[in-house]
């Protein structure tokens, strides 16, 4: 138990009905998950209101309400607070009750479009590797003390983050690695955090269905870096033209790596094939088993993370050298006959079009190259001719099937990008709604030592259609139907 007043530190305030010395057992901003004694947070929504449920939330034993708008019908038995922004308030409540600990621990957010979960998961390999306990939030899984959970979203809930850390501190870790995700910031799910660093990897094309333009999409990711403090680290990728733009009012000191500049730390391909790369980072030579210039960009700020965090450059490197690929990003197999399956979770223009330009730099152009992709139903429907285009410009033959459609058809969705692939390169385009079947198909019209990209689900172990998920994993199947005899 602890009273509200104590829960209410630093949260902005606009009014007070009751009594702020009232003791509150839980937050919730879930209705349906309030008991006796709890303290309900009415957030507003893209589709929900939770202030129609402050009702629901008294009784069901509710004793406090944070609410942005004071409901007309009051109990006198429950304490009332009025906020700008219920959001930001729950992130402030959440860091409260939990006792701050991201305060306990280096906290480490990694932003950007494409490469935040490579590097937070790289970043959680190595730390972990050098004998630091660490932990992990990201899109694929949350890791701490040896327990691997499912994740649901990017960035969790400011309330299941704040729990999560506390968890970590209480087991013992020492650093925590996290995806900060667009949606994140602007919904202040990490509003309540002290981070001791922030990364930045790259900005492109994506969310735009949420954030209406590229403008306000580049200003949310920039919101995270204006609030980091001035002990904090902002590392930023300044071969994207908008990586000086997110540290232009940051209170941290600014790191930049590169490939392409001089920088802080910079990376050169020397030599890469489908088996690995041979790097130059920092003018030490390192060969690993990840592929393509993503990568490269992956692993220098990997590195350089770890150089602001102080560990040991030579150690660092020498982990770095023996990092697998992770689930879903550029995951390699091999037939019988040579053919090479890639899949990866390329799921915007940018990050499709950087694995295809990856092998086609490493092929001979002695075989073809088949790409299968479609995008994923209600996202932003604008990269879709994009990635249309991207997939015929750069490959042989391209297979346009469903990704996960959730409640769009999945017709319509092939057909957006399709729309978008030039009148020359119709020749190249099969259309197989099944992704089962668009596999099988790839299967009877490769060649030995010809390539396949499946793109745009990665890791993923489900296929969403019509508010299902359907078991379905891109690896395993590619892997069921390529090794069968049949």
């Amino acid at each position: 138990m602890i009273a509200l007043k104590s829960l209410l530190y630093r949260v902005g305030i606009e009014a007070v009905e009751g009594s702020t010395e009232t003791l509150i057992d839980q937050i919730q901003f879930d209705s349906r998950k309030i008991s006796h004694g709890d303290l309900f947070v009415a957030l507003k929504g893209t589709v929900v209101d939770g202030h129609e449920f402050i009702q629901q939330a008294i009784d069901q034993g509710a004793i406090a309400i944070v609410c942005e708008t004071i409901p007309h019908q009051r109990d006198e038995n429950v304490q009332y607070v009025v906020v700008e922004n219920s959001h930001k308030a729950l992130a402030i409540l959440a860091d409260n009750y939990y006792q701050s600990p991201s305060r306990q621990l280096s906290l480490v957010g990694i932003t950007g479009t494409n490469g935040k979960t490579s590097v937070a998961s790289l970043l959680f390999e190595v730390f972990t590797a050098l004998n630091h306990l660490c932990g992990l939030l990201s899109t694929v899984s949350i890791k701490y003390a040896n327990s691997t959970l499912e994740a649901t979203h990017t960035t969790p809930d400011a309330l299941s983050v704040q729990k999560h850390l506390r968890n970590m501190v209480d087991a013992g870790v020492t650093h925590c690695f996290m995806e900060v995700s667009s949606h994140g910031i602007a919904q202040h799910r990490v509003s309540g955090l002290h981070f001791s660093g922030g990364v930045f990897t790259n900005l492109t094309h994506d969310h735009l269905d949420y954030h209406g333009s590229f403008k306000n999409y580049r200003d949310v990711k920039k919101i995270f870096f204006d609030l980091l403090p001035p002990k904090a680290f902002a590392l930023i990728n300044t071969d994207d033209k908008n990586g000086l733009y997110m540290v232009q009012n940051t209170k941290a000191k600014v790191r930049e790596y590169a490939l392409k500049r001089a920088s802080d730390y910079q990376v050169k391909i020397l030599e890469q094939q489908f088996t690995g790369m041979l790097l130059k980072i920092n003018n030490q030579e390192l060969w690993t088993t990840l592929v393509g210039t993503f990568n490269a960009y992956n692993l220098l700020a990997v590195f350089a993370t770890a150089d602001q965090l102080g560990l040991d450059a030579f150690e660092v490197l020498k982990q770095l050298s023996q990092l697998k690929s992770l689930l879903g990003r550029f995951q390699i197999f091999q037939t019988e006959e040579q053919t090479t399956i890639i899949v990866d979770y390329a799921h915007t223009p940018d990050a499709l079009e950087n694995v295809l330009k990856t092998i086609n730099t490493i092929r001979t152009r002695n075989e073809k190259l088949f790409t299968i992709v479609g995008c994923g139903g209600n996202r932003d429907k604008e990269k879709r001719p994009l990635m249309g285009k991207l997939a015929t410009q750069y490959s042989d033959k391209v297979i346009f099937t469903s990704d996960n459609p959730r409640n769009e058809s999945p017709e319509k969705i092939i057909a957006e990008m399709i729309a978008g692939v030039g009148v020359e390169e119709h020749r190249k385009i099969i259309k197989i709604t099944n992704r089962q079947e668009a596999i099988a198909t790839a299967k009877h019209l490769c060649e030995p030592k010809d390539i396949l990209l499946i793109a745009g689900k990665g890791h993923e172990t489900y296929q969403e259609i019509d508010g299902v998920k359907y078991p379905f994993d891109d690896f395993k199947m590619a892997q069921e139907i390529f090794l069968s005899k049949n």
